[in-house]
């Protein structure tokens, strides 16, 4: 029997996976949490065989969660989800010890697979992105983005999603000049001098929808 936690901020989308994981006689949800900071204390009391992880959710976010649960086991099997089904969002889930990313915009069938090969301690990368992933690997990552660290990557995210460095840096839990110093550090990587261009940046690469 595979032990899945399911966390995503939106309790419509949790219940929709717990329903299509649970068809399968092999699967069954023993958890779910709506946020990062409850995701790690759901996986330190459950000690779950796979987590399917959504990148986008308010607060620690996604990314920062998926660091904060390796850093915690490093045998900890983790299916991330995005809302978006570029190939930089699966990379950057990849790198930071993700076994599998999946769009969540991908056929219904693709997440018991998914889950049952992570659970295996296998790779699973959506087949979709699959060929843009390692593309993108091949030519070393030429996009401005890939100079961004991964903590960089989220708050250009929030801050390309039009919050302010203030919501940002309680969402985060840091301090506002941190958050500015980031803003800062974004904005000369990608030669941009606003908000507003960083918006434009992110959708142009996909990231976010207009």
């Amino acid at each position: 029997m595979i032990r899945v936690l399911l966390v995503d901020d939106h309790a419509v989308v949790r219940t929709g996976f717990r329903l299509l994981l649970e068809t399968a006689s092999d699967v069954r949800v023993i958890g779910e949490a709506e946020s990062g900071e409850t995701c790690i204390a759901r996986f330190d009391e459950l000690s779950p065989d796979v987590v399917v992880l959504d990148l986008s959710m308010p607060g620690m976010g996604g990314l920062e969660a998926l660091r904060r649960l390796r850093a915690r086991s490093s045998e900890a099997r983790i299916l991330a989800l995005s809302a978006h089904d570029d190939s930089m969002h699966a990379r950057r889930a990849l790198r930071q010890g993700a076994l599998g990313f999946l769009s969540k915009r991908t056929a219904p069938e693709t997440l018991l697979e998914g889950v049952r090969a992570v659970a295996e301690g296998k790779r699973y990368l959506d087949p979709r992105l699959a060929q843009d992933v390692a593309l993108a690997e091949i030519d070393g990552g030429q996009s401005p983005l890939e100079q961004l660290s991964e903590r960089e990557f989220e708050v250009f995210i929030r801050l390309a999603r039009g919050a302010a460095v203030q919501r940002i840096a309680a969402e985060l839990k840091v301090s506002a000049s941190t958050i500015g110093t980031h803003l800062y550090n974004i904005k000369l990587k990608l030669n941009a001098t606003n908000q507003a261009e960083l918006t434009l940046i992110a959708l142009r690469a996909g990231l976010i929808e207009a």
